[in-house]
């Protein structure tokens, strides 16, 4: 069972999410972009380190907390952390008023009718369990769509539901992570598609089964709206995908409805070289900037 009060805070508050879960592959050039090239660092320990200490500079930032970050997405590594000597899901419920979320997939296999599936996930319900027990929410989970190939995108749909399903399974709340790549030539197709397989898997759901969904801002605006409006969906979240924060921002202030759970988008402009007012006062300045297009839509 999905815990009562997080539940009302994702389905209803005013906000975003912030997504703090770059893991693997994707950590090193997050870690770039922050002023720490790899040159810095020894091996996955250190690195891991490093970005877990950036994680927690965001964290205790007085700007972040629940009154315009309704959740965050942690890398497993970081669900294992602490912040100040408490656990890190508890910290941000408890301290900073943010519902705790996880990142669950093991990365991507290699693309196959313009799309990349999920890698095998053998040991989900243990990390299910696991995080439900640190007092984790929900999850998150990641596929990616390059073409508008009807048979790829199915299957990439069929496969998100179907682990959905077994996230609901172990009493959290999943969130269903469709990306469409912003570089693909026929993106709006692959929408069109993509809109259409989310439904039929949104109807075939039991009553009491919901999700949420996370979906690259679409090039119509509003295009989700039927998504957004099904009986089964909590909350439908866009990822900046690439686009720079001004840019995500632009796009998502016509998507109604639609609210940001950025990761690189939230933290392009911080620096490890930037003192803590400096580095407060830069993250607080891009929170309002998510939050006033998560909010204020034209």
């Amino acid at each position: 069972m999905v815990h009562a009060k997080m539940l009302e805070k994702i389905s209803s508050a005013p906000g975003f999410i912030a997504a703090l879960d770059q893991s693997g592959g994707s950590t090193p050039k997050a870690l770039s972009l922050y002023g720490i090239s790899d040159s810095d660092y020894q091996g996955d320990e250190e690195m891991f380190r490093l970005m877990h200490a950036m994680r927690v500079r965001i964290m205790k930032a007085p700007a972040f907390t629940g009154e315009k970050i309704i959740g965050a997405i942690l890398f497993e590594r970081t669900m294992d952390g602490d912040v100040d000597g408490q656990p890190v899901p508890s910290y941000l419920w408890e301290k900073r008023g943010v519902v705790p979320f996880l990142k669950v997939d093991k990365g991507l296999e290699a693309e196959q009718t313009g799309v990349q599936m999920m890698k095998a996930m053998p040991d989900l319900d243990a990390l299910l369990v696991r995080g439900r027990e640190k007092g984790i929410f929900g999850t998150k989970m990641r596929s990616v769509i390059a073409e508008a190939d009807k048979a790829g995108i199915a299957a990439v749909v069929k496969q998100q539901f179907e682990v959905g399903r077994q996230i609901i399974g172990q009493g959290l709340m999943p969130i269903i992570e469709p990306e469409v790549s912003i570089k693909s030539p026929t993106k709006e197709e692959a929408e069109a598609i993509l809109r259409d397989e989310i439904a039929q898997q949104l109807d075939k759901l039991p009553a009491d089964e919901n999700v949420m969904l996370k979906l690259t801002i679409p090039t119509v605006a509003d295009f989700y709206a039927p998504l957004i409006a099904h009986k089964s969906v909590i909350r439908v979240v866009a990822l900046s995908g690439g686009y720079t924060t001004a840019d995500a921002c632009e796009k998502l202030s016509h998507n109604r409805g639609m609210i940001a759970s950025f990761s690189r988008a939230l933290t392009e402009k911080l620096r490890v070289s930037m003192s803590d007012a400096e580095f407060n006062s830069s993250l607080a300045e891009t929170i309002d900037q998510i939050y006033a297009a998560s909010v204020n839509k034209a």
